[in-house]
C-alpha cells in the first residue's frame, strides 16, 4: 500500500514539475515575442519621425528616402498586416489612414514589376484580407492594371519595368524569379476580383519560363523576354531564380494547380540532383550549368537560406534540416550572417548584412514542420546578434560589413514585413497564424484561401 502510494506520490510530483516547467518555457518565450514587438515599434518610431509618408528611413542620417522620384509608401504598406498579427491597433489605424490618404499609383514613374508586385500588390491584398477594408483591394486592382503591360511581350514573360500611367515597358533582359514571382498575386487578385486576366497572364509567364528549362531540368541566370533565348547559363537557387521556385510550390498550394505541383516537382529533382552540393562544412546548393549541370561555383549566401522553409513545404524535412543548420553555421561565423560565402573554405566574399529575414523564415517553417526547440533557440540567437550589431538610437540598420560590424544607411521595408514578422511568429507562444491556413508570398505577406 505505501509503495503504491509513493509511486502515486512520484507520478504527480513529476507532472507538477513537467508542468511547470513547460510553463515557464512558455512564458519565457512570450516574453522574448514580446521584445520582438517592442523592438518592430522601435524601429517604427523612427520611421515615423523622420521619414513618414516616405518609401523608408535611412537609420544612421535620419532621413528619408524613396525609391523613385515620388513615395509609394512602402514600407506603411509592407508593414501594416505584421501590425495587425501583433495586435498594434493604433499603429496600424493610422498606418491604414495614411495609405487611404496619400497611396495613388497614377504617377508619371517606371517602377521594377517585380518589387512592387510582391511588396505593394502583396502586401495590399493580405491588408484587405486581414481587414476586410474594400479599399484596400480597389487600390490592388488599379495597380494589377497598371502591371498588366509588362506580359505584352512575344512569348508571353514579363518586361521588368512598366510605366505606371502609359504602361510604356522596358528591360526584356529579365531573370527567373522576377518573371516567376507573380502568380500568388496576381492570382489572388483574381480571386478577390472574379477577373481571371490576372491569373492567366502570370500563370502563362510561369508556364513559357518553365518550358524553356534545359534538357535536365534546370532554368539559367538571365532570359530575354522576347526572344525566348538563354543570356545566362548560370544555375543555381539564389536571388534572381530563388522565388520562382517558391512560387511554384506555393501557386500549387494556395491554388490547387496541378499544372504547377507537375512544374515544382520536376524542377525540385533537378535542382536536389545538379545544384545540391556538400563539402566538409555542411550541406549547400551552389552554381552549376544548367544545360550539363557542371559545376561552376561553390557560393551561398543570405538568399539562398530560403531554401529550408521550401523544403518543408516539399516535406523533404531531412534535407530542410541540414540545409538549416548549414545556414546557422554561417550566421554563427561573425554572429551575422554575410551576404554570400564560398562554402569550400568558409571565406566570406560578399560582407554585407541588410537585415535579410530568410534564416529566420526557415526556422519558423522548420520549427513548425518538427515541434523541435531547437529552431525558437536559432531565433533568439538571432535576435539577440540583431539587437547587438544592427540596432541603433532609431531604428536598425544594415551592416557594410559583417566582420566588423561597420553600419550601413539602410532599413529597407522588408525588415518590417518579413525579418520581424517571422521572428515574432516563431517565438510566440499562442498562434496568431497557422502555416496550415495561409501561404505566405515571398515578402511574407499572408495570403488565405478565402474564395
Amino acid at each position: 500500500m505505501q509503495q503504491t502510494l509513493r509511486y502515486f506520490v512520484f507520478f504527480f510530483l513529476t507532472i507538477f514539475v513537467l508542468f511547470q516547467t513547460n510553463n515557464a518555457q512558455s512564458k519565457s518565450r512570450a516574453v522574448t515575442s514580446e521584445m520582438v514587438k517592442k523592438e518592430f515599434l522601435h524601429a517604427w518610431s523612427a520611421y515615423k519621425q523622420y521619414a513618414w509618408g516616405h518609401d523608408a528611413l535611412k537609420p544612421l542620417t535620419k532621413q528619408p528616402h524613396d525609391w523613385y522620384s515620388t513615395s509609394l509608401l512602402m514600407t506603411p504598406v509592407d508593414a501594416f498586416d505584421t501590425m495587425v498579427l501583433m495586435g498594434l491597433k493604433r499603429e496600424s489605424e493610422e498606418t491604414k489612414q495614411l495609405i487611404f490618404d496619400s497611396l495613388s499609383f497614377n504617377k508619371n514613374i517606371d517602377v521594377q514589376c517585380f518589387e512592387v508586385t510582391i511588396r505593394l500588390l502583396g502586401g495590399l491584398l493580405s491588408a484587405y484580407q486581414l481587414d476586410g477594408d474594400k479599399r484596400f483591394l480597389i487600390l490592388a486592382e488599379d495597380l494589377g492594371k497598371r502591371l498588366l503591360p509588362v506580359f505584352n511581350s512575344p512569348t508571353g514573360m514579363p518586361y521588368r519595368y512598366v510605366h505606371l500611367q502609359t504602361g510604356k515597358v522596358q528591360k526584356p533582359n529579365n531573370n527567373p524569379a522576377e518573371i516567376g514571382t507573380l502568380l500568388i498575386e496576381f492570382g489572388t487578385l483574381s480571386k478577390l476580383t472574379g477577373d481571371s486576366i490576372y491569373y492567366q497572364k502570370a500563370k502563362n509567364a510561369l508556364v513559357q519560363l518553365y518550358n524553356r528549362r534545359s534538357s535536365i531540368g534546370l532554368v539559367g541566370s538571365w532570359i530575354n523576354i522576347e526572344t525566348g533565348e538563354w543570356t545566362n547559363t548560370t544555375s543555381h537557387i539564389g536571388g534572381g531564380i530563388d522565388s520562382y521556385y517558391e512560387y511554384l510550390v506555393k501557386a500549387w498550394i494556395l491554388f490547387g494547380d496541378e499544372d504547377c505541383k507537375t512544374m515544382a516537382e520536376e524542377s525540385m529533382k533537378a535542382v536536389n540532383r545538379y545544384v545540391a552540393d556538400s563539402s566538409q562544412s555542411g550541406n549547400w546548393y551552389g552554381q552549376v550549368d544548367m544545360n550539363t549541370g557542371k559545376r561552376t561555383g561553390t557560393t551561398f549566401g543570405s538568399l539562398e537560406a530560403f531554401i529550408p522553409a521550401l523544403l518543408c513545404l516539399t516535406n523533404d524535412i531531412p534535407q530542410a534540416k541540414k540545409i538549416q543548420q548549414s545556414c546557422f553555421t554561417m550566421w554563427n561565423l561573425y554572429n551575422i550572417e554575410p551576404e554570400e560565402i564560398d562554402y569550400t573554405t568558409m571565406k566570406v566574399t560578399s560582407k554585407e548584412y541588410v537585415l535579410r529575414p530568410e534564416i529566420i523564415e526557415s526556422a519558423y517553417y522548420l520549427y513548425h514542420s518538427t515541434g523541435n526547440p531547437q529552431y525558437r533557440q536559432m531565433g533568439e540567437k538571432i535576435y539577440g546578434d540583431l539587437v547587438k550589431y544592427c540596432r541603433n538610437d532609431v531604428g536598425y540598420a544594415s551592416l557594410k560589413d559583417v566582420t566588423t560590424k561597420e553600419k550601413a544607411d539602410g532599413m529597407e521595408s522588408f525588415f518590417f514585413a518579413e525579418t520581424m514578422k517571422y521572428l515574432y511568429l516563431l517565438l510566440e507562444p499562442a498562434g496568431t497564424i497557422s502555416l496550415d491556413s495561409v501561404v505566405f508570398n515571398t515578402e511574407a505577406h499572408p495570403i488565405r484561401k478565402t474564395w
